[in-house]
């Protein structure tokens, strides 16, 4: 009979291959692994949507007392007291939040775009919980956000804890992380494709055959373990049409150019709605019941402004409502938008892009139909064009949206169009105006950030890590002959010149000073003629590309680093060979980790 010492033994010699240890050398040696990991991941962002998604429409229902089989923003709710006390009530929740959070967390929320960018992959799973639970408390109570901003937190942050519990290198984190935002735009749309892309795309910032497999697998698993929990799916019947022609590409072409500049117009009305409330004396906790009021007085007017849109989206598709009503509706959820967003209310415009992108495309389509006699499209069709056009241009991602409008119509020859139209509406936003709605974001709070490349490493890479602390000084008025007993020829190449409060002066070549220095101009002359550099010197904090611009301009092989502008105190000497070296060996890294050679 076994006793139970050796039961023991047995489950630990079972259970010896999940030891965190070879967990991680798993992850970090295999492809398999990550596979393997992109697949929990998955799971987990398909849950944690499922669960999110489920939070809201409960929380519609008790506040809103709508039915179970009901989409708030398409209820019948016109004349409800609810439809314009909810917006109130949850800016005062929100705002009581965002007062303790004030108190007891200091530093800045982190977004996975950021995250990838500049932290290499890292992203607090505590903050990203926080961001939904706001996200969860806008859209309950009926601002005009979508979940989608939460759901990718918090799905990307879960890949970024497991990306740090493996302790796996800055490439794979960044793609752990990636692959939780593409498992929650999967689960969210019911397409995998259009999440894998969006990872690709806007959190990732790239593609390679290595990060494939694992952000489709997680895609997919995300998919299957939503469809699982809620069985939700988000399809739009595009109904009979005739054969998509040559006639019908400019008409869709001008609508992608129209969706560009109405996206920039939304971006920056978002962002002059932000301006306006922080130039106020209002205080932040305050300002998301002051949106609230707006959004409920919009509300009282079309409840179809309310949370996301997915209700009205449809409701709007499947009816053939009056270019007045269209365009009226369209005003309404652009501005309940802005202000939602700009006075505090914490999600996206990544669904509410899509609703006002096929309101826009039913707009456009009245006119198409007598401009453009010979296309074939109808209404609907107009529509999924507009709605794939206009989020591209406020959120980004050609291919993204193209596979939405695929997996969302399963017709191939309107996504070909939806293609050209995409891929008008990115060209005019990028040329005109630069930004995606994120990207925009950044720009405002000062990032130079385009995209979720990995940029985070050239900014790690500085100049304060880079230099050599044991820099040789002399005081500025000593005189020749001093200098030259205190540093014979070939002890060293350069000294940097300092005045009597030890700031830093100018540098001095040692080979100049006996090169030029003769007996006919005297050993008790100053150095001031041997100081050059005054004014180009390095900071710590600059990177190395910002040091290398630095050498290029001032044609030296060596410079000076002191700590600030203000004091000038040397810290340390920097060359231009080893920055350049130091600079060449971190590219070939990141090309080795983006290749699968690390």
């Amino acid at each position: 009979m076994v006793n139970r010492d050796e039961w023991m033994a047995r489950l630990r010699h079972l259970l010896k291959p999940l030891e965190p240890a070879r967990l991680r050398a798993f992850a970090r040696r295999s492809e398999v692994g990550l596979v393997v990991a992109g697949t929990l991941v998955g799971a987990l962002a398909g849950i944690a949507v499922s669960i999110m998604s489920y939070l809201s429409i409960s929380l519609h229902r008790l506040i809103f007392g709508i039915a179970d089989h009901e989409r708030l923003s398409s209820s019948d709710l016109k004349g409800e007291l609810s439809v314009f006390m909810a917006p109130i009530v949850g800016g005062l929740a929100l705002g009581l939040l965002l007062f303790f959070l004030s108190r007891w967390r200091k530093k800045p929320m982190v977004d996975p775009i950021e995250a990838n960018a500049l932290h290499g992959g890292r992203l607090s799973l505590t903050d990203s919980i926080i961001v939904a639970v706001q996200n969860l408390v806008s859209n309950g109570f009926g601002a005009s956000v979508g979940l989608e901003a939460g759901y990718t937190q918090v799905a990307s942050a879960v890949g970024s804890k497991l990306g740090t519990f493996l302790q796996l290198r800055r490439a794979d984190a960044r793609l752990l992380l990636g692959c939780g935002a593409a498992g929650a735009i999967a689960a969210a749309f019911n397409a995998p494709l259009t999440g894998a892309f969006y990872a690709f795309e806007l959190i990732i910032g790239s593609y390679t055959i290595i990060s494939l497999t694992p952000v489709i697998v997680s895609a997919l698993i995300a998919n299957l373990v939503a469809r699982l929990l809620s069985g939700d799916e988000f399809v739009i019947d595009i109904g009979a049409f005739e054969q998509v022609t040559l006639a019908d590409y400019p008409p869709a072409i001008l609508l992608g150019i129209a969706a560009a500049g109405v996206g920039i117009l939304i971006m920056q009305g978002v962002s002059l709605t932000e301006e306006l409330a922080r130039k106020s004396a209002i205080p932040a906790p305050l300002r998301p019941p002051i949106g609230g009021i707006v959004v409920g007085v919009l509300a009282t007017v079309s409840p179809q402004v309310l949370s996301g849109g997915h209700g009205a989206m449809h409701l709007n598709l499947t009816n053939q409502p009056t270019l007045a009503m269209l365009a009226g509706l369209f005003l309404l959820k652009s501005v309940a938008s802005a202000v939602s967003i700009g006075s505090g209310f914490r999600g996206g415009l990544f669904f509410a892009s899509l609703f006002m992108g096929a309101l826009l495309g039913k707009i456009f389509a009245f006119g198409a139909m007598l401009a453009f006699p010979a296309a074939t499209l109808t209404p609907v069709v107009y529509a999924v064009v507009g709605m794939s056009a206009l989020a591209v241009s406020i959120i980004g991602g050609p291919l993204t949206m193209t596979f939405l409008a695929l997996e969302i119509t399963g017709d191939f020859p309107i996504t070909v169009l939806v293609l050209a139209a995409v891929i008008t509406s990115s060209f005019v936003t990028r040329t005109t105006f630069g930004y995606s709605f994120a990207t925009w974001r950044f720009h405002l709070r000062g990032e130079s950030i385009r995209s979720a490349h990995d940029v985070g490493w050239i900014r790690n890479l500085t100049v304060g890590r880079l230099m050599r602390a044991d820099v040789r000084t002399v005081p500025a008025n000593r005189s020749l002959a001093d200098f030259k007993r205190d540093f014979p020829l070939g002890s060293t190449q350069r000294v940097v010149a300092v005045n009597e409060d030890n700031r830093y002066v100018g540098m001095i070549l040692v080979p100049e000073v006996y090169a030029s220095a003769t007996e006919e101009n005297g050993e008790d002359q100053g150095l001031e003629s041997f100081i050059k550099l005054k004014n180009d010197i390095l900071l710590p904090t600059m990177n190395a590309k910002q040091a290398a611009a630095l050498f290029d301009k001032s044609e030296s092989d060596a410079l000076a680093v002191v700590n600030n502008m203000i004091e000038r105190r040397v810290a340390g000497l920097l060359t231009e060979s080893y920055t350049l070296r130091r600079y060449s060996e971190e590219l070939d890294r990141r090309r080795r980790e983006a290749s699968g050679e690390l």
